[in-house]
Order: structure tokens, then C-alpha cells, then sequence
């Protein structure tokens, strides 16, 4: 059996299981029916409180639909943008930083951090060439330099050959890579590789689309620049203050009986008469329309049993993307070992073992006298890492800084390993953009099955993984949502996904090269901008 035929079948054992689970021909937790209890029927109900639902919310209330209720699992709202007390400073444990800054166009999200305050600071990468570290200490510029030009010329052309797959068949990053005529290999080549591709998007080239993920529409469209958040209340105060603006609240703690925290969802019927929603304690609640926002980790799990089963075109969809894992692990000491200032705010650590605790960024600036560092994995050494103790984690990283800075270097007085997959709220960070998954693809993870809809940073084609991509795609389904209660114009569900036709496909394959023929016009304007300051220099 081939890779593909493999992958199918994979695919399709994980859509029977999943309509397998939702039949019940498997045990499932069931709510106690004696305690059943029925609320009053509204016209939306919310599910998940992150930046995706929280702005559907906002949005649908501006436009007048005010009996709405939005069901959170956890004890506050925020989603994956949330905080932890580490040691007195507060953490980011998941969104962490305001990603695509300083371009052509405004990022949603910065008028809210200004309109609130929100505490960040550009994070520079500039000099990170002179803080590479491997077994041994740092490693030579002589020999990190050449590495990084190489890995710079193969991410350029990379992006070249993602520009030229208009009509040709999709290639992973790694394949692209190839095309050059060679990929990283040696420990320093691997750690800068993993700088430019896995730090964003969690999985490595061999997963990621090429076509679909270079250039980055957010880097194209708002900037490059990010800007790392370091605010006592945290970055989910963004999503309190656009909660604040349409929930009931006293001195900006939501008082709303709309909005009902530690509330679990674990079913949803629906038809074309409505909407109920059954949660963990067994209370019913009954809407006109849903809109699910919670994580793409989620949907992939069986937590939430559809009743009918969620459409195969539906199904298919979720299991194509990739729930990623980024794990950030933070460590506090009792004396600072580093050097800190201008061109020391990042290092990489260069060993055998690609994606070894390969980022680190010291949090001086951000957190002063605190003595925190914080260390990025992804994938799966951040699988493998939430399943040992934290204690051998410890070990372990103890072990890099040793190579890095000399035995001396004192054991860390603390340390905090976020669990992602192991927290049936999330199953994961964010999504990643696959392979050989088309744009269609996204189409139908955002289109809604009846009366129920789909909102989430996964279902953004554009912005997918990516905070703005939350909140604009909160905005896009609740007015979508709008458009067919109001209009009675519906978006297209199972009877086009299901029949999808080759113009419709072929139709946003066009789309998706005009957005690319703007790229390659927008770099080569200013590759001849560049060439001609060169000249003048």
C-alpha cells in the first residue's frame, strides 16, 4: 500500500470512528437524564468564550441580536490566551505575542492594545547569528554566519518557488528545500531552519504546505514585526475589553448571566427547527443557530457528539488540518548566568536532535530582576516532553545550558511546562496549514451544517494560528450567521460541499493566484527599490 492510499485510509478510519463514537456503538459519558434541565430558548448560542466567540458575540449584538448566551468551559474567558502566576510576574502560557506589525496595513489587533494599554515591546531577531550555542559553547561566526546566509538563500527560494505553484500541485516546505539542491543538515543549519520555519508554524517543512504558507499573508499584509506582551492583565484583557462592550459588567468583571462559565458542552443536536445544546450537569439549552468557536484539537477529539452526525465533506475538513503544539517552558533562577541588552534577546541551541530546546529567549527587559528564561519546542518534542515529569524536563534542559554556558550554571529554582495536548479544552496549540490540503478545505471547515456555524482562528484561510485570524473570523461568521436570519441569504452547506464542482474549486484556486500575483508584484517592487538605494549608497 502506497503513502497516499495509507493516508486514505488513515482519513477514513478516523471519519468512521468519530460517526462510530457519535452512534454511541461505543461507550460515551452520558449527562444524568434525571437531571436534565431545560433553559429558555434564545436565537445564538456561543460555544467557547476565546477571541473568536467573544467577537461573534460583539458582533452580533451590535447588529441587534441581543438574546444570545455564550457556554464557557473554563473558569474565565480568553481561550488559549491565558496567564499564569510564575514566581510573582505573570505569563503568557499561550498567545503571547501581536504578530504582524509595521506594514502596508493596520493588524485589528493593535487599535484595541492601544485603546487599552496593553503593555508590549518589539521583539528584535536581528542578532541572533552571534547567539547560536551547541555542545560545546557558543559556535564561531565563521561558521554560524555562512550557515545562516545558506538558510536565508533557501527560505528566499522557497518563498520563489511557493509564488510559481499557481496551477501545479502543492509541495511541503521541505520539497521546496530540495529543489535548491540541498537542505539543512549539520546542527547549526538545522537550529536556523528551525528558526525560520518551525518557530511559526509549530510543525516542520516536511508537514507544511508550501503553496499555502509562503509568503506569509500576515507578514505580507500587516508587517513582520511582532511584539511580545508582557501586561499584568494579561493579552486575553483584549478579549475582555470587546466582552465589556456588549456584557453586563461592574468595575470590568462580567456580570452577565448571558455568559455562563465552567459549562461543558458535550452535545449538540440540531435540525431545521433548532439548536439543543447539552452540557457535562445535563442542562439543555435550546437556540435557533450555534456558533461553535472552540479549537480545531477539539473537533478533532470526540468531545462533543453531533446529533445527526457532522456531513463527511465536514468531517474530512477537520481531519485534514493539523492542531500543531507549541509549548513554552519557562524556568526562574535564583541569579542571572546570561548576558542581557541589545543583541542578546534570543539564542539558539544548535544539537544532533533537530527541535532540541532550540529557542531561548531571556525575559530581562520584559520581567527586570525577575532571573526567567523561556524556551520554545514544538511538535514532537513537545508531545514527548508533556508526557515525562517535569522534573526530568528539568534534566534535561539543565543539560543544554550546561553546553551552553559552562558547568557552573546554577540548577533553575522553578519551572512551568504548559500541557496542550493533554488538556481536553484545547488538544493542542494552534493550526497549521498541511500539505496537499487545498483552500477549499477551509471553505468548508467555516461553513455551517444546517443551523449550527464554525468560527476559530482554523477556520481564517488567510491568518489560520494567528490571534487577528480569531477575531476576524468571529466577526465574518456572526455576519454571516446575520445575513441568512436577517436576509435569508445562507451560506452554502452540505448540498454544494457535498457536490462540490470543479468551477467552484477552480474558482478559488483564481482567487488564490491573484492574492500571489500581488506578492510577487509587491517583492519585486521592492527588490527594485532596494537595488536602486543600493546604487545610490
Amino acid at each position: 500500500m502506497g503513502r497516499r492510499e495509507s493516508s486514505a485510509m488513515v482519513l477514513l478510519a478516523l471519519v468512521l470512528l468519530h460517526g462510530v463514537q457519535a452512534g454511541r456503538v461505543l461507550p460515551v459519558e452520558e449527562p444524568d437524564v434525571s437531571a436534565t434541565v431545560k433553559a429558555t430558548r434564545v436565537s445564538v448560542i456561543i460555544i467557547g468564550a476565546g477571541m473568536s466567540g467573544i467577537t461573534a458575540g460583539k458582533t452580533l449584538s451590535e447588529n441587534g441580536v441581543k438574546d444570545l448566551l455564550i457556554l464557557e468551559a473554563r473558569d474565565e474567558i480568553g481561550g488559549r490566551m491565558m496567564t499564569h502566576d510564575f514566581g510573582g510576574i505573570t505569563i503568557e502560557k499561550g498567545a503571547n505575542w501581536i504578530e504582524g506589525v509595521n506594514g502596508p496595513n493596520v493588524n485589528p489587533i493593535i487599535p484595541i492594545a492601544k485603546e487599552i494599554g496593553l503593555v508590549n515591546d518589539r521583539s528584535d531577531f536581528e542578532n541572533i547569528t552571534n547567539n547560536i550555542y551547541g555542545a560545546n559553547g557558543k559556535v564561531d561566526l565563521e561558521v554560524a554566519e555562512p550557515a545562516n546566509k545558506f538558510i536565508e538563500d533557501l527560505y528566499e527560494s522557497s518563498e520563489s518557488l511557493a509564488l510559481r505553484l499557481t496551477n501545479d500541485t502543492d509541495v511541503s516546505v521541505l520539497t521546496a528545500q530540495r529543489f535548491y539542491g540541498r537542505f539543512p543538515v549539520t546542527p547549526v543549519e538545522m537550529a536556523l531552519d528551525y528558526w525560520y520555519n518551525d518557530f511559526t508554524s509549530a510543525e516542520p517543512p516536511r508537514i507544511t504546505s508550501l503553496k499555502n504558507t509562503q509568503p506569509l499573508p500576515t507578514d505580507a499584509i500587516f508587517g513582520d514585526d511582532v511584539y511580545f506582551v508582557h501586561d499584568p492583565r494579561g493579552y486575553k484583557s483584549v478579549v475582555h475589553h470587546l466582552a465589556n462592550s456588549y456584557l453586563e459588567n461592574k468595575n470590568e468583571t462580567i456580570t452577565d448571566n448571558r455568559l455562563k462559565l465552567n459549562t461543558l458542552v458535550n452535545k449538540i443536536e440540531y435540525s431545521k427547527e433548532g439548536v439543543e445544546v447539552t452540557t457535562k450537569d445535563g442542562t439543555v439549552y435550546t437556540s435557533d443557530y450555534a456558533i461553535v468557536s472552540v479549537s480545531l484539537g477539539v473537533l478533532q477529539s470526540t468531545a462533543i457528539d453531533f446529533v445527526p452526525d457532522l456531513p463527511f465533506w465536514k468531517l474530512k475538513a477537520i481531519y485534514t488540518f493539523d492542531m500543531a503544539v507549541y509549548t513554552k517552558i519557562f524556568l526562574k533562577f535564583s541569579k542571572k548566568f546570561w548576558s542581557s541588552g541589545s543583541g542578546n534577546k534570543f539564542w539558539l541551541y544548535a544539537d544532533e536532535r533537530r527541535g532540541y530546546y532550540p529557542i531561548w529567549e531571556n525575559l530581562d527587559s520584559e520581567f527586570p530582576d525577575a532571573n526567567v528564561l523561556m524556551v520554545t519546542v514544538t511538535d514532537e518534542e513537545s508531545r514527548r516532553i508533556e508526557q515525562q515529569p517535569d522534573s526530568e524536563t528539568l534534566d534535561e534542559i539543565m543539560g543544554v545550558l550546561k553546553n551552553m554556558f559552562g558547568k557552573d550554571v546554577p540548577t533553575a529554582d522553578d519551572i512551568y511546562v504548559p500541557k496542550w495536548v493533554a488538556d481536553p479544552l484545547f488538544r493542542g496549540s494552534y493550526s497549521n496549514w498541511p500539505v496537499g490540503a487545498e483552500p477549499i478545505v477551509f471553505q468548508q471547515l467555516q461553513a455551517p451544517v444546517e443551523n449550527i456555524y464554525f468560527t476559530g482562528e482554523h477556520t481564517s484561510e488567510l491568518y489560520s494560528g494567528y490571534v487577528h485570524g480569531a477575531h476576524l473570523q468571529g466577526m465574518s461568521i456572526a455576519n454571516s450567521l446575520l445575513d441568512c436570519k436577517k436576509n435569508q441569504k445562507c451560506a452554502p452547506t452540505a448540498q454544494v460541499y457535498d457536490n462540490l464542482s470543479r468551477d467552484c474549486a477552480g474558482h478559488l484556486e483564481a482567487e488564490r493566484n491573484r492574492e500571489k500575483l500581488m506578492w510577487r508584484k509587491k517583492i519585486a517592487r521592492l527588490e527594485k527599490e532596494l537595488t536602486e538605494a543600493r546604487h545610490v549608497k
